[in-house]
């Protein structure tokens, strides 16, 4: 089984070895070479990477590589065994892919849980709700079959994240084949002059949300799976963002 699971980096970081572990420069068109495999060869998007984030490397793998089972993950953020070790010895291994992939379609991150937010409202505190309002334009019109789920998981109080999957081979074709038409057109329509850095990277956010509407109308098997934050994390500046979004209002940010 040709087992693809790219691991977008931009960075100098400490990155998985082995055979089923693609470490890719995403940007590497926009930024010095990191001695990776990078995203701007072929068909690329690599460009369009501070808007994409890391869907630049998926996108590469889709249109140029050869797979069975294809994955995306972060340099910061990566698929683990559950049990006892580092976080690194328990990374995901061939024969662990295998294993879960003979009962499921597609490997999922565990949920996160806002417990108070909706996930829209979540990203309309994080964001700007006109992303979300826009992409729901584009699925009436583009695929209106889709529309009734968009509003069902914009709704609902959970959600994968962080644009995590392994997904058998057909099936990763066929979600990359209907994700990125409606980024692209969602990048033409939406107009981010007046965003923050941060919030300029819309698409790549958005797309974390649409992978839940594109699940509730395929209904492959999934299987959520642990992951693990290959790094520290500023916990007391996260309270903080969290804190001063609620109080203030996105718009007043």
């Amino acid at each position: 089984m040709k087992i693809r699971i790219v691991v977008a980096a931009h960075r100098p970081c400490r990155l998985p070895g082995g055979e089923i572990y693609v470490p890719m420069q995403v940007g590497a068109a926009l930024h010095p070479d990191l001695g990776l495999a990078r995203d701007d060869a072929g068909d690329n998007i690599s460009e369009r990477n501070p808007g994409f984030c890391e869907l630049t490397g998926l996108y590469w793998m889709w249109r140029n590589a050869d797979f069975d089972a294809l994955g995306l993950a972060h340099y910061r953020r990566l698929f683990v065994r559950r049990g006892l070790g580092s976080k690194w010895s328990r990374l995901l291994e061939r024969r662990d892919v295998e294993r879960l992939l003979a009962g499921a379609d597609a490997l999922l991150p565990r949920k996160r849980r806002y417990w108070i937010e909706t996930n829209y409202s979540q990203y309309a505190h994080a964001h700007h709700a006109a992303d979300l309002d826009r992409t729901r334009q584009i699925i009436a019109l583009r695929c209106p079959e889709y529309l009734a789920a968009f509003d069902a998981v914009m709704r609902r109080r959970s959600g994968h994240r962080f644009n995590m999957f392994i997904m058998r081979g057909e099936l990763a074709r066929r979600y990359c084949a209907w994700l990125f038409p409606i980024l692209f057109e969602l990048e033409w329509k939406l107009d981010v002059s007046a965003y923050s850095e941060r919030d300029r990277r819309a698409f790549g956010a958005v797309a974390e949300r649409l992978l839940d509407v594109w699940l509730e109308v395929q209904r492959p098997r999934c299987k959520d799976i642990p992951y693990a934050f290959m790094g520290r994390q500023n916990w007391p500046r996260k309270l903080w963002d969290f804190c001063a979004r609620k109080l203030r209002g996105r718009d007043g940010a």
